[in-house]
Order: structure tokens, then sequence, then C-alpha cells
């Protein structure tokens, strides 16, 4: 039952003030720290100390449960610098606060880190977590593959947040385990199967949180290699901040949370809406605008004389065409008189060599029967019928020769 705010009137229990100490410290969850230890003891199994803040005066006391002391150091003492997984216990019948150890090991990467550490400068060398590679995610995935847990609270994150931004987004959901040494093999062969599929857009690989080990799994080579491998965009929302394992690196897109995932890749249909109609009122003041500019800038056009009347143009012109047109019929004067002129040379040039100008002046053309002119003597011997043409006609006569005394007789 919920329980209103204390007052003086309705104060609190104090077992329910110390029930929601314990529920607010408890959200917090497992932290990896670092210190020195303080405090070492040993009572029943179980460790009970005190761990040092490196450079504050500040201490937290700690447990290491039995359960959990087989797997830490055995050479742990007081004065170790160490790092600590730890969870904050708040007891509620003593009203104290403890550090719930989980794991601790000395300062310094213990051969586990170190190996991932190496593959992760090995893979940071080949490229694999470079930026150029990593592909952009779709606007709007027809299919989303999901990798998770099965009945997670990881995959209902997943489903909830994306179908609230987009109710018609379509889900292709394979359960493989998350934690533990299935991990690698059903996670790789979870995404090596969803990108075979060419409904499938986008993978996402979701997972809860957890502490450093139960996330050892998404650092694995083979899987980190079928991560990049993928020609379909991966999301990697295994949510853990502390220890980013190297499936964060290699994804296209690492989210925080399942639920920072979904909002990563589904857009909210809400939103589009109203970026749709943002942008449709942006593109209609822009048409309003340029109409408006095109409109001004035609009636100035239209208000400009050459518009306004065009008997400008030909009363512009009409003194210059007269010009033209008198101009131009002087100069055909001109030629038409000069050819005249000409005209006449040639005619006179003509008649002077013609040969009824050389019949003019009292020659006579003596011509044969046939036709052909006679041009020497013998060309008709006596009694020869010819034809005389002179300047007004023509007649004919006998050809007979001269006597050689002189005397002629004139041919008739």
């Amino acid at each position: 039952m919920e329980v209103g705010p204390p007052t003086a009137d309705a104060p609190w229990p104090v077992a329910t003030l110390s029930s929601k100490i314990r529920g607010w410290i408890e959200r917090l969850g497992t932290a990896w720290v670092e210190g020195e230890i303080t405090q070492w003891g040993v009572s029943g199994g179980n460790v009970y100390g005190k761990l040092k803040d490196l450079n504050e005066d500040a201490t937290i006391s700690f447990t290491i449960w039995s359960s959990v002391k087989a797997r830490i150091p055995a050479d742990l003492k007081q004065g170790d610098r160490v790092i600590a997984a730890v969870k904050p216990n708040f007891w509620v019948k003593g009203g104290t606060l403890t550090m719930q150890v989980f794991d601790m090991r000395h300062v310094g990467l213990g051969d586990l880190l170190e190996r991932l550490e190496r593959l992760r400068a090995q893979l940071a060398a080949e490229g694999l977590f470079a930026l150029d590679r990593k592909r952009r995610l779709p606007f709007l995935p027809h299919r989303i593959g999901l990798i998770t847990g099965k009945d997670s609270d990881a995959e209902k994150d997943v489903l909830r947040n994306a179908q609230l931004r987009w109710p018609q987004v379509e889900f292709r959901i394979v359960h493989a385990a998350v934690q533990g040494e299935r991990t690698v093999s059903e996670v790789t062969a979870a995404i090596r199967r969803l990108d075979a599929d060419p409904e499938v857009n986008v993978i996402i690989i979701a997972r809860g949180g957890g502490d450093f080990q139960n996330l050892l799994g998404f650092s694995d080579e083979t899987l980190v290699r079928a991560a990049a491998a993928a020609t379909t965009p991966i999301v990697s929302a295994i949510g853990h901040e502390a220890d980013r394992p190297l499936l964060d690196e290699v994804a296209d897109l690492r989210a925080s949370t399942p639920t920072d995932a979904a909002k990563r890749v589904v857009p909210d249909v809400a939103e589009e809406i109203v970026r749709v109609h943002q942008a449709r009122a942006r593109m209609g003041m822009r048409l309003t605008h340029l109409l408006a500019a095109e409109i001004d800038r035609i009636g100035h056009l239209r208000s400009r004389p050459s518009l306004v009347s065009s008997s400008w143009i030909v009363d512009s012109r009409a003194e210059e065409l007269t010009r033209y047109v008198a101009r131009g019929a002087e100069l055909v004067e001109r030629a038409i008189e000069r050819e005249h002129i000409r005209t006449a040379e040639l005619r006179g040039q003509l008649r002077a060599l013609s040969p009824q100008g050389t019949l003019d002046r009292g020659y006579a053309i003596a011509q044969l029967p046939s036709g052909h002119v006679l041009r020497t003597p013998g060309e008709a011997p006596d009694g020869t019928l010819l034809k005389l043409t002179v300047a007004d006609g023509s007649l004919t006569a006998v050809a007979d020769s001269l006597a050689d005394s002189g005397e002629g007789q004139n041919d008739k």
C-alpha cells in the first residue's frame, strides 16, 4: 500500500523509513570502485572490512560472504590497493549500510582483463572500431531483428517503447542466452540468422545490464567478428556503462539501454507527423513568398512604357523609316540613270560594229545561192547568180569577170 509523505500528524514508522531507504539504495545496483583496504577481518568464513578512498577522506564498509570469498584472491590483506564490484545493502533491522562485494582484485589488469585489452587493441588495429565503417540506421525499418533473453525485461522494454512510437513496426525476435556459457554460440547464431533475412533492416542485441563477468560473452572474439561481418546494421543495447563490452565498440550504434535502443531505431510517429506539418507549412510560406515576388516583378515589367503602349515602337521608327525609303528611292533612280547611260553607250557601240552600219555607208554584201558570203571573185564563176544585200533591201545579179583592158560591165 502506498504511504503518503510523513507529517507531524501522520509520521512514518521507523520500518517504513528504513524500507524506503533500502529501496533507494538498492537502485544503485552493482558498481566497480577503487580504494585501499584499511580493515580486513574474517569471521565465520565471511570477510568484514573497510575500503578507503585513495585521495579523499571517505570510507565504506564491505562484506564478502563465504560463497564469494572462494572466488577472490587469497592474498588480499589490509593495506592492499584493490578494485571491487560492490552492491550497497542497507540492513533494516540494525539501520546500518554496508557494501556487499561480488568481486575484488588487486589494482591492475588481471589475466582476463589483460586478454580483453589485447583483443580490443587487435580489433581496433584491424579497423573494426573505425567510425567510417559504421552503417547508418534506416529511417523507418520494415522489420527489426531482436536478440535478447526469453521473457526478459529488455525484450519487453524494446517492444513496448517501439510500438508506442510506431504501432505498425514489426519484429523478428530470436531468443538467446545473454549470460553464461551458451551466450557466445547462441548470440552469434542469432546474428547470422537475422543477417541472412532480407526483410530485417536492423538488428538490436539487448540485455538489461549486469556485472562484468556476466557481460564477458559480449566481448568474445567470435561473437564480435560475427557482428562486424554482418551486412545489416547492428545496435548494441547491453546497458552497462562501467565495463563496455567489445560488442559496443564494433556495433553500428551503441544504445545505453534497451529503451534507448527502441527510441534510436524507431521514429516517433507523432513527432514525424509534426515534422511533416512543419515542412508543409515552410514550403507553403516559401511558395507564397516566391509567387508574391513574381507577381511584383511582372507588375513592374507591365508598368514600363514599352509595355503600356505599343505605338511608341512605330512612332519612334517612322522618321527613320522615311529616311530609309527616300534614300532607297534616290539610290534606285541613280542606278537606273546609270544603266540608261550605259545602255545607250552599248547601243552606239553595237550599231557601229553591226553589218547594217556598214551597209548604211554604201557597202553591199554578195551571197552565193547557198547563202555563203562571197569573199573572193574565184568563188563566183561567170554566170553565177548572186544575191546583193544593200542598206534598204536586196537584189539579184549575175557574175561577170571584168576585161583585162580595164573596161568593165555593170552586173545586172
